[in-house]
């Protein structure tokens, strides 16, 4: 008998096949059982009547508990009233009968759920987050695949920071003193955009920033991408690019998902170029209209994001920002060098900022007195200095992160969902 895969269920109508999953539901009224079969492809509904069947079989079923695993054979038939299939039951081999199931159909609080999340993985909504997850990256690598730019893997181990030390975890590290897990591995695509010219890594990166919010996580994956001959229009241009191809891709790909999640897919389906473009100034000035405290000089609060998108449809790129508030490889507006040439991108629906990126500085004397000034230890940079000595070029990147961009196009707020197995500062198990 034909083995099938649930996500190509459509194609063995009225055929006899076999099934192989998990029970992650069921009822009975004693004649007639409904089994709801999960595969990791898809779900249906498996109906197994006593009076088709053998006692035998109808004796395993009766042993059938939440999350037992089974090989259950029998014909594909339309749903009489639905766009679904069903399985008509004609045997079944119980592969594994499940002790009681920890997860019930009452309400848990978040802390249990965390606490089982080796199990909460199974849930509808957490298949469907992660499957979407899947998407997002294969969306990424499809965008960068198509627009010359090559996958560099850039080390996860660094002897020094990239953005600030008071976030990094520090690791020792045999007789070199310390290493620290990397925030970031832009600084290490740049070099590589020499050889390459666009580049893009994609791994997990960590901060060790003491914060609780619900976008914030110790561990996480982020994208970096950087580009030779990019100045700042262009990079905006790039990340409009590819973020309407992954809005795109998961609107194709996940029907099933983002109805399970209950998502408004009309606000998903205006996600189109040109996104807004907002500089600092006018975005503090529109935040202090709609009520918010925020001070020139000020970086965003995700209260203040929320602001600024409440009445757009699209993104909103906030460029040319105070030089006091971003990062020293930034290059300066020429029109204002107390303004440097980055943008953070908005989402809309309260999701916040989703990719911060910048022109970098191009020139070695300029980043040097940088470097200087904000008293960075240059010994530690002085690979960084070199790629502006040696055929330096105009270069542009930026970087998103994964969790934030999946619990967008989720609408699912607190990002610990978009993680097969969140890393908060009060949470390192399971």
């Amino acid at each position: 008998m034909e083995k099938v895969l649930l996500k190509d269920i459509s194609a063995y109508l009225d055929q006899e096949i076999t099934l192989r999953g998990w029970v992650f539901n069921l009822r009975s009224s004693g004649s007639i059982a409904f089994l709801q079969l999960r595969d990791g492809s898809g779900f249906i509904q498996a109906i197994v009547s006593k009076k088709e069947v053998s006692p035998e079989i109808w004796g395993l079923c009766e042993k059938i508990t939440i999350e037992t695993s089974v090989e259950l054979t029998g014909k594909v038939s339309k749903h009489p009233k639905k766009e679904e299939y069903e399985l008509q039951v004609k045997n079944i081999n119980l592969i594994q009968i499940a002790e009681e199931y920890p997860i019930g159909k009452k309400e848990h609080g978040p802390d249990f759920l965390l606490d089982q999340r080796h199990l909460w993985l199974r849930s509808g909504k957490q298949w469907a987050a992660l499957r979407i997850r899947n998407t997002v990256i294969n969306a990424t690598y499809e965008y960068f695949n198509q627009n010359g730019f090559i996958k560099i893997d850039t080390p996860i181990l660094t002897p020094t920071a990239c953005e600030g030390t008071t976030t990094l975890f520090e690791v020792p590290y045999f007789d070199l003193g310390k290493a620290y897990l990397s925030q970031s591995g832009q600084l290490y695509l740049e070099a590589a955009i020499f050889s390459f010219g666009r580049c893009f890594d994609f791994g997990p990166t960590f901060r060790a920033e003491k914060s609780k919010t619900r976008r914030h996580l110790t561990e996480f994956w982020m994208m970096d991408a950087e580009a030779a001959f990019v100045h700042h229009e262009e990079n905006m241009k790039i990340q409009e690019e590819l973020i309407c191809h992954v809005v795109k891709r998961v609107l194709e790909n996940n029907k099933k998902e983002l109805e399970i999640l209950e998502r408004d897919t009309s606000k998903l389906e205006k996600i189109k170029e040109p996104f807004i473009r907002m500089t600092y100034h006018d975005a503090i000035k529109k935040a202090q209209s709609l009520g918010s405290d925020i001070k020139d000089g000020d970086d965003l609060g995700a209260d203040d994001e929320t602001l600024l998108t409440q009445d757009l449809d699209v993104p909103v790129f906030v460029e040319k920002w105070p030089k006091e508030i971003k990062a020293f490889y930034m290059k300066r507006d020429e029109a204002n060098p107390n303004l440097v040439l980055g943008a953070d991108l908005i989402a809309t629906e309260g999701h916040g900022e989703i990719i911060g990126g910048s022109e970098r500085e191009d020139n070695y004397e300029v980043l040097l007195q940088r470097m200087k000034e904000e008293k960075m230890p240059l010994e530690d940079f002085e690979w960084y200095l070199d790629l502006r000595k040696y055929g330096s070029v105009p270069h542009s990147g930026f970087g998103y992160g994964l969790e934030r961009l999946t619990g967008w196009m989720c609408g699912i707020h607190h990002i610990r969902e978009t993680i097969p197995f969140p890393r908060m500062i009060n949470r390192l198990r399971p």
